[in-house]
């Protein structure tokens, strides 16, 4: 995926609310190694190194542009590597965290086993995702790139979420000798001022991966017809959108 960091970021404050949330339920020990998977511009890894004790913290992100905008730090380190490549390294971590990040990639009954499998004894996970599969955007995105003329010019691809229920999560984690486990969904409200600001939101996002495989013109035939609908949805300036997040966090 190709990622703007200037076009993610004008939206940083609301997605730093739900980062404060979920490292909130980690437990702070003496030299923990953490991992951050999906750092984006390691802007948020600074801030949870911050909230440790002496941690030795290790950022990994697939896009070259957000690494671009990572901090410099002495017990901090930020690597170009794709999340599965990661979890395919037998190193284990005290804590292993990622917000906003999994819900890009595909089959959650084996990665999170997977990620778990990477944790030392008394590891802690902490996983941060939209649940996309309830969010109103991603639910007017996918049905309209199944309409044609976009379902020719994507030749039927589509990408579906592949994030999971609570009970699901709850099973997975709990499955793989998860304990104290935390695992909730909770309403983040994003607060239009002029019409296109939810199109502005969701564009930092989950269009990307449709803007990589259409040519220019069709593309912007796609944001054209997306934000007509989306402003068909919220007729009225300000509107409230009812973002949700799932919030995850277990020992084991």
């Amino acid at each position: 995926m190709t990622w703007d960091p200037k076009k993610y970021n004008e939206f940083k404050q609301e997605r730093s609310k739900p980062f404060e949330d979920l490292a909130g339920h980690i437990m702070d020990k003496p030299n923990l190694k953490v991992i951050d998977l999906g750092c984006g511009t390691g802007e948020l890894t600074q801030k949870l190194s911050e909230k440790l004790t002496n941690p030795t913290v290790l950022g990994i992100d697939n896009s070259a542009e957000m690494l671009t905008k990572a901090p410099i730090q002495t017990n901090l380190q930020f690597e170009e590597k794709p999340i599965l490549n990661q979890l395919n390294d037998t190193v284990k971590w005290d804590v292993i965290f990622s917000n906003a990040a999994l819900q890009w990639i595909d089959n959650h009954y084996e990665l999170f086993p997977k990620i778990i499998s990477r944790l030392n004894p008394g590891g802690q996970l902490a996983v941060q995702m939209p649940q996309q599969n309830e969010n109103i955007l991603n639910k007017i995105l996918l049905n309209l790139v199944q309409e044609e003329p976009f379902a020719s010019y994507l030749n039927n691809w589509t990408r579906p979420s592949p994030v999971l229920t609570l009970d699901e999560y709850a099973k997975i984690l709990f499955e793989n000798g998860g304990e104290d486990l935390v695992i909730y969904e909770k309403v983040y409200p994003i607060i239009s001022t002029a019409q296109n600001d939810f199109f502005d939101f969701i564009s930092g996002s989950a269009l990307t991966v449709y803007q990589e495989r259409l040519k220019e013109k069709e593309f912007e035939e796609l944001t054209t017809e997306f934000k007509k609908r989306i402003n068909t949805y919220f007729p009225n300036v300000p509107a409230i959108y009812a973002f949700r997040r799932l919030i995850i966090y277990g020992k084991f």
